[in-house]
């Protein structure tokens, strides 16, 4: 049987993955007006959650079953905002939070199913694509970084 704690790693990561693509999403869409972008990014976000429900060996009831938001000690850590931040400083801290957890996605359905990690590493391939593709065309290059 698959540990709870890993049941949780997976759920957190889903969200976030799906949370940093909408953010990038609406960027591209109402910042860039990149239709292409646009598109590529949500397809990645649907097929961040597809990839779970055409498992055999998970499923998202367990998943959710297993999230604990009331005793997550992290949940609330607060970052600080830099001077200077903007649209593209979003877009770039997002796609960077989307990167990491594909990343994690991928490690941890290694121990579950290869199939879709495999599939994740696929869907963090297709966003460093899009990621450079955006930057390319839209110069979005922070001052910060």
């Amino acid at each position: 049987m698959i540990d709870n704690k890993l049941f949780q790693i997976i759920d957190a990561n889903l969200n976030r993955t799906r949370e940093g693509l909408r953010v990038c999403e609406d960027i591209a869409r109402f910042g860039l007006e990149n239709k292409n972008a646009t598109k590529s990014l949500k397809t990645i976000r649907h097929r961040a959650i597809d990839l779970v429900l055409k498992s055999k060996k998970i499923s998202l009831v367990q998943l959710l079953s297993c999230r604990d938001t009331c005793t997550d000690k992290a949940k609330f850590i607060d970052f600080r905002k830099g001077t200077g931040v903007d649209i593209s400083d979003i877009f770039m801290s997002n796609i960077e939070r989307v990167k990491e957890s594909l990343r994690v996605l991928e490690e941890c359905f290694k121990l579950i199913d290869e199939k879709i990690s495999r599939g994740y590493r696929k869907l963090r391939f297709n966003a460093y694509d899009v990621e450079k593709n955006i930057v390319k065309k839209a110069r979005l290059v922070s001052r910060n970084r």
